[in-house]
């Protein structure tokens, strides 16, 4: 893979994809941007099995087995969406998905592809709760975009401090430096990042005595 060799000419970048094995990004080609946003929503903040079981409750509110349009969740009573657990500022926020999706500024997968990276993230951001790290997870998780760094992505940071045995981790506008050496092929360093800062996790504290 092309990506892996780029990444494996640094040769900690190398010691690390050896131990993580080959990337799995796991791309949602399925789904939409307006489910992902939907999705991101209920996630921030809260564990992820938590998330999923507000999200469950949701889906449930629609029975015929599809993730529900806009339109049906707009006309959807407050109340029930509170009865699955999201609180009034991501009710708030989801609504805003809806309308935004239906007056065309959240994008089909289609319309997306003539967008570049830049052109999303500025029109996503204008949506209520949805800020840049949102979009750039889309980009990655959802539209398969394959040159995407989330500097400031806590776990992005932390693997890059662990993978260069670092005291401190790098602040967003070093990293976004240090980054350019990873293009294209940004979005495979952020997976092997996010390995590296769960290797250290499993590992636990190192004592520096």
């Amino acid at each position: 893979m092309q990506g892996v060799r780029h990444l494996s000419q640094d040769a900690r970048f190398a010691a690390l994809i050896g131990r993580a094995g080959p990337p799995r990004l796991d791309i949602q080609r399925q789904r939409s941007p307006y489910e992902a946003l939907i999705r991101a929503i209920a996630h921030q903040q809260l564990h992820g099995r938590a998330a999923e079981a507000i999200l469950a409750r949701f889906s449930a509110l629609f029975p015929d087995g599809v993730f529900p349009a806009p339109a049906a969740v707009l006309a959807t009573a407050e109340t029930a969406l509170r009865g699955c657990g999201f609180s009034g500022g991501k009710i708030a926020a989801i609504r805003d998905i809806c309308a935004k999706t239906l007056d065309g500024t959240v994008p089909t997968r289609r319309q997306s592809l003539r967008l570049t990276d830049d052109a999303l993230i500025e029109r996503l951001t204008a949506i209520r709760g949805v800020g840049r790290w949102t979009v750039e997870m889309l980009l990655i998780f959802t539209l398969g975009r394959p040159d995407v760094l989330p500097v400031d992505d806590f776990g992005v940071r932390e693997g890059y401090r662990v993978l260069h045995g670092l005291d401190l981790q790098p602040k967003p506008k070093a990293l976004a430096e240090i980054g350019a050496a990873w293009a294209p092929y940004r979005s495979l360093a952020t997976w092997y990042l996010y390995r590296a800062a769960e290797e250290a996790r499993r590992q636990g504290p190192v004592s520096r005595a």
